[in-house]
């Protein structure tokens, strides 16, 4: 009988636990894609919103056409690991968000990212609106004076990875080995 309580026992708080489990993951990620709604523009001044970033496995990065070395760096990489990709990566879409609209309109955006690969789509917009989506995605940003009247801006280094659900799916560092990076963006678009 004692037994029998007890095995009662155990099955309850196993089930109570594992309910708890599941209610936690489901409030943490309950079907919401990564990051938050947003309207802005591309490098060609067409509207885009979040529903890019559905649909395929997505890859984004987040600078500034004005950036002295992450950025352009960042960017070099991407192309040469997307054409390194090949037919592996052919489902991967790649973006470029400023953070520093003021300066990048999308006529500065469309030169800038065209210098690196076509398959990169530039994304530009309302200073107000770029913030929002970029605090959205957890995404640092800093106006930093220079002291000679002109500015820079500090922003997050990492690149996102995104799946065809619009998910948050991982990173590459700045920095990261390129065969490091390459292997998340096979497992990225294979998934």
């Amino acid at each position: 009988m004692m037994r029998s309580i007890l095995v009662g026992i155990l099955v309850l708080m196993a089930a109570g636990i594992g309910w708890l489990t599941f209610d936690w993951y489901r409030g943490h990620y309950g079907g919401e894609p990564f990051g938050a709604a947003f309207t802005l523009v591309d490098q060609k001044g067409a509207p885009i919103t979040e529903a890019a970033f559905r649909g395929q496995p997505s890859v984004v990065f987040f600078g500034f056409t004005h950036c002295p070395e992450v950025c352009p760096t960042t960017l070099f990489e991407l192309a040469g690991w997307l054409k390194t990709l090949g037919d592996d990566g052919k489902n991967l879409h790649a973006y470029f968000v400023s953070v520093d609209p003021e300066r990048d309109t999308p006529e500065i955006m469309n030169t800038y990212v065209s210098n690196f690969s076509d398959r990169i789509t530039g994304i530009t917009g309302d200073l107000d609106k770029v913030h929002a989506m970029a605090k959205a995605f957890g995404i640092y940003w800093k106006k930093v004076d220079t002291g000679d009247g002109d500015y820079t801006m500090d922003h997050t280094a990492s690149v996102l990875l995104l799946n065809a659900k619009g998910d948050f799916a991982g990173t590459i560092a700045y920095g990261e080995s390129s065969d490091t990076a390459i292997a998340k963006l096979k497992r990225l678009a294979a998934g």
